[in-house]
């Protein structure tokens, strides 16, 4: 999981300085030492967890399936022109949610003309949703000039993943970012359940799934923390079935029908989002 928050490297860079400055005369150290003592731990402690993007982004599944040399397909992904037919907050947050993962996906792929369509109906949600402010407005021009380059083309991506959580939840849209987190988990999951017919048969695969345990249960916990709003308690029901079938999961194994029953579950989830 990535800490790149600017303000959280702002932080550390301070911290730094701070330290560093304490070889230098009496008068700086004391000064700085002053200066340190503003940082108070518990101050520190919530600076850190303001900043922190708390599942992996869809782009570890994603670069994973790339790993293990699984193909891209495209039917797999919610289409781009879907984005007209949202009308909601909770269903343009979390189709929001969903093309963040199709998004990765086919940056992943390095599928140039796909990812700037996904990227367009991403930020037409956005604006519905009306936090355009927490997106960089040079953006689109970054894209273009970084779609040679997979590796910059994804950090962009992926930062701005972290902006718009950062910015939902600094002013207090929190149940926004869960629904958004909602939709991304369940496009990736279900697009390396779906991604082969043999995938139990594929130890990374397997473990692909299996590794979702841990960041559903995260999720799980932040929708928990958000259920005075009706559209997140309703996806928390939504997801509840399959929060289920994962409890049941013993440690670091699964078997064919417990594979089976997730890659069902999480059809009909992600049919009932992206309808």
């Amino acid at each position: 999981m990535r800490f790149v928050k600017f303000s959280f490297l702002i932080l550390m860079a301070t911290a730094v300085a701070l330290l560093t400055g304490c070889c230098g005369n009496s008068n700086k150290k004391e000064q700085n030492s002053s200066l340190v003592h503003t940082l108070k731990k518990d101050q520190v402690k919530t600076e850190v967890a303001e900043f922190v993007y708390p599942l992996p982004t869809a782009f570890e599944v994603t670069q994973m399936l790339n790993r293990i040399g699984a193909s891209y397909i495209l039917s797999l992904s919610n289409p781009a022109e879907n984005a007209e037919k949202y009308f909601t907050e909770k269903s343009r947050a979390l189709n929001l949610g969903v093309y963040s993962a199709d998004l990765s996906y086919a940056s992943t792929y390095n599928q140039k003309q796909i990812t700037i369509d996904y990227m367009n109906a991403s930020n037409k949600l956005i604006e519905e949703l009306d936090f355009s402010d927490a997106i960089d407005e040079n953006l689109p021009e970054k894209i273009e000039k970084a779609e040679n380059d997979k590796d910059q083309m994804i950090e962009l991506i992926t930062n701005t993943f972290y902006n718009t959580y950062e910015y939902l939840n600094k002013t207090n849209r929190g149940s926004v970012s869960v629904l958004v987190l909602a939709g991304s988990w369940v496009e990736a999951l279900y697009i390396a359940m779906h991604i082969s017919e043999d995938t139990y048969n594929n130890v990374e695969m397997v473990k692909i799934v299996m590794d979702q345990k841990e960041p559903l249960q995260k999720l799980m916990d932040l929708i928990t923390e958000h259920t005075s709003s009706e559209a997140v308690a309703e996806t928390g029901a939504l997801l509840t079935p399959i929060h289920n079938l994962y409890q049941q999961l013993d440690e670091g194994s699964i078997s064919q029908s417990q594979m089976e029953a997730i890659a069902a579950e999480v059809a009909q989830i992600r049919a009932e989002i992206v309808k």
